[in-house]
């Protein structure tokens, strides 16, 4: 049995990097009682592999990992046993269950994520909403992207599905498979330069509320929180 696990992350566990969250849910798997699926071989691992990245510092209400039972467990016993088993600033919110197959992974699936960039704390931006309107607006918004090869200057535009702001908070939804990822931090140095304002975006406080498959195509996408493609397990 697969299952898609969906996760917030808070407060100070904001600063474990990814490698350490994929440990931490390996060693909560095991408080918990989990009954995980392990690979043949010499030495067996866990079958459990996480979706994008999530960027040292930045929360979320919106994590996902998808792991493969040995034995039927209900979503409900899932999600009780993962939160009596881990500390405060991880929350598993959801366990449900998805079909097998490597189309169906949670990594290869995400297409796209939700953003919030709060400001507060930096010098006022006077009309934001309607200076974030009209930067979206351009044709095109070109940046400087380092690569493994170098730098080179491309178009955020495509990857930037939709941006608004609101009472000092940015938020977007940007892009995010494997072939075209971009980071909120990016599109508002981007901003920025179109403002000739110097803003220390590294000292905003920047929360990832979902992450989304595209159940449409590249012209008209259609998205999808990633735990919506499963059932619950009763």
């Amino acid at each position: 049995m697969k299952v898609r696990v969906k996760f917030s992350k808070n407060g100070p566990v904001k600063f474990l990097g990814h490698l350490d969250t994929m440990r931490y849910f390996q060693k909560a798997v095991r408080r918990a009682g989990i009954p995980i699926a392990f690979s043949s071989g010499f030495r067996p691992h866990m079958i459990i592999s996480f979706a994008a990245p999530l960027s040292v510092g930045v929360t979320s209400g919106g994590e996902y990992f998808d792991m493969e039972l040995s034995e039927k467990i209900t979503s409900r016993e899932l999600v009780d046993r993962f939160n009596g088993a881990m500390t405060w600033g991880f929350q598993v919110l959801s366990a449900r269950e998805v079909p097998e197959g490597k189309k169906y992974n949670a990594m290869s699936m995400t297409a796209a994520a939700d953003y919030e960039i709060s400001l507060e704390g930096q010098p006022e931006i006077e009309d934001l909403a309607g200076k974030v309107e009209r930067f979206y607006s351009q044709p095109a918004i070109w940046v400087e992207k380092e690569t493994k090869k170098g730098g080179k200057t491309v178009d955020l535009k495509p990857g930037i599905y939709r941006i608004s702001a609101k009472d000092g908070v940015c938020t977007m939804r940007l892009a995010a498979s494997s072939a075209n990822y971009v980071k909120p931090l990016m599109v508002m140095n981007a901003f920025s330069a179109y403002l000739g304002q110097n803003v220390d975006w590294d000292r905003c406080a920047i929360h990832r509320a979902e992450v989304y498959a595209n159940e449409g195509s590249t012209e008209r996408p259609r998205f999808v929180p990633l735990d919506r493609l499963g059932e619950n397990i009763e």
